[in-house]
């Protein structure tokens, strides 16, 4: 047993969970081709980056939190 690998279940929570954050992801992905052209540098998508990643981590908060009881 101690030559088991431990693995981060957080890292495979996060793909079960990204599929139910379709709708966030779908926003980023169109942000990101209405800035494509965008030569100033000033257009950004980090508010679409957040919300999707904020989707992510509430649902594995919810599962995580489970396997630690």
């Amino acid at each position: 047993m101690a030559d088991e690998e431990l693995t981060d279940p957080k890292l495979y929570l996060e793909e079960t969970c990204k599929p139910k954050c379709v709708k966030p992801f779908w926003e980023y992905q169109a942000c990101i081709k209405r800035i494509k052209g965008d030569e100033s540098g000033q257009k950004h998508c980090t508010g679409q980056y957040f919300d999707y990643w904020k989707c992510v981590d509430e649902c594995v908060a919810l599962k995580v939190f489970e396997k630690l009881k």
